[in-house]
């Protein structure tokens, strides 16, 4: 019985109505690797700083699953590629070429001969570097069957250990795919001593279909999608092939016990809907870590680290010395608190946005509506903006104040006192580019201790920008 390795591409899916944050990213993969998808697919590097952190913070938090990542053709995006990927586990490098007519002249602009000999030397260079390569052959079902085998042969031959296969269309029906594959073993004997991966559109609804079509005709690997997008759906082939492992001859690594519970949490990470929750650290496995009082500056610095702090020498300085007045009256210092500490310690800088007066509206038959006025160096400045909620409302005001948007990478809610009364504190985190700035905000008003929080940690992300 063979092993179906299941790849999941659904982070490589952009657009305006699917977008996960940096952490989200992060927590999907970590839910992907719980699930025991074999290979997880990243998007490749467009932002060298940015997405080099993003992917080595994926590899950093996988412990089973492959880490793939896409490499342009040529040498430059293949070392920087690599040099991100190389502490992962288990890495791979994948490189993607078309193989129909149309696309290797007119989206590509290159000649037949010259796409064979570029795939040939990305391959290599790829070999040279990872045990793992993928070859992508885009647009295979409409394209020559010559020049199909040639790039796969050409692939196959530089050191790819893994060849796929794109229905790109997605026109066929499963018994036309089926062919399909079949005639790919039959011109192309080099295949059986790879694993032959197929990636299958949904635009008629068959890529479940035609995938597992693909399966009973020799493929090792399927490209799926955890949450929906305009492919095979990895939690339908992962039921499939379960209950089918006999006729198929066939077993994949996904824990279907856990299946149905896991893909809940992904359709939750990924809901187009969700912005600004409010974080709870039990539910990402952060519950149980500490600091205590004998935990030493560097111990905090590789905590700070974790929770994506960027912080100079003197900011880890002051971070470390408030965690130890904190220590010192207490056993334990969670990463919320700690969260905190660097919102409270970290880069104080002279406000460049004040807070002038606030209103909310907001109720269970109306939508939420905030109208902020901020000061400017002295000068009124004020904005109204309809949001999901009070917290919603208030932070796309100020955004559309100073017409500054970042990221907003987390935001807590704590109690501080009890009572009716209780004061709220809250934590703020935005991110700029590669780095996280936070701010802390504490009232009796749960809406005006964010808004503080909120512009203390984006008058830090303006000053910095300033300076540099």
């Amino acid at each position: 019985m063979k092993q179906v390795k299941i790849s999941d591409a659904t982070m490589k899916q952009i657009s305006e109505d699917f977008r996960l944050s940096f952490k989200e990213k992060i927590e999907f993969s970590k839910l992907l690797d719980k699930l025991g998808a074999d290979v997880i697919e990243l998007e490749g590097i467009s932002d060298a700083r940015i997405d080099s952190l993003r992917i080595k913070s994926v590899a950093a938090a996988i412990q089973d699953s492959i880490i793939a990542v896409p490499v342009e053709l040529n040498n430059e995006s293949i070392e920087n590629t690599w040099c991100a990927l190389k502490e992962a586990r288990r890495p791979r490098l994948q490189v993607s070429a078309p193989t129909s007519a149309v696309q290797v002249e007119y989206l590509y602009r290159k000649k037949p001969d010259s796409m064979i000999e570029a795939i040939r030397s990305a391959v290599e260079k790829c070999a040279s570097l990872c045990s793992d390569v993928e070859f992508i052959a885009g647009d295979a079902t409409r394209s020559e069957q010559s020049y199909l085998t040639l790039a796969l042969k050409t692939a196959i031959d530089a050191g790819a250990t893994t060849v796929t296969v794109c229905d790109t269309a997605g026109s066929m029906l499963p018994a036309e795919f089926s062919n399909f594959i079949s005639l790919q073993y039959e011109k192309l004997p080099e295949l059986k001593n790879v694993t032959l991966g197929i990636c299958t559109s949904n635009a008629i609804s068959m890529a479940d279909a035609c995938a597992i079509a693909a399966v009973a005709n020799g493929a090792g690997q399927i490209r799926a999608a955890a949450y929906p997008i305009n492919s095979a759906s990895l939690a339908n082939i992962a039921r499939i092939i379960s209950a089918k492992s006999d006729a198929l001859d066939a077993y994949c690594n996904i824990r279907t016990t856990q299946l149905t519970r896991i893909i809940d949490q992904v359709n939750w990470v990924c809901q187009p809907s969700k912005k600004g929750t409010i974080s709870n650290s039990s539910e990402h496995g952060d519950s149980d870590i500490f600091l205590t009082a004998h935990d030493d500056i560097n111990a905090v610095t590789l905590a700070v680290k974790k929770l994506g702090y960027d912080l100079s020498e003197d900011d880890g300085i002051k971070v470390y010395n408030a965690f130890c007045q904190i220590a010192e009256k207490k056993e334990k210092v969670g990463l919320k608190e700690l969260d905190a500490i660097v919102a409270s310690s970290a880069m104080q800088v002279p406000p460049t946005y004040k807070l002038d007066t606030y209103v909310i509206t907001s109720g269970n038959t109306i939508s939420a509506t905030a109208h902020i006025k901020l000061t400017k160096n002295g000068q009124p400045t004020e904005g109204v903006y309809i949001g999901d909620g009070s917290i919603d409302a208030a932070f796309q005001a100020i955004e559309k104040i100073t017409g500054c948007h970042y990221e907003l990478d987390d935001f807590q809610l704590q109690a501080v006192t009890e009572g009716r009364e209780a004061m709220g504190q809250t934590v703020v985190k935005l991110r700029s580019g590669a780095k996280v700035y936070s701010g802390r905000g504490i009232s009796t008003d749960i809406v005006g201790a964010g808004i503080q929080a909120y512009l203390s940690a984006l008058n830090k992300i303006i000053y910095e920008e300033e300076v540099e």
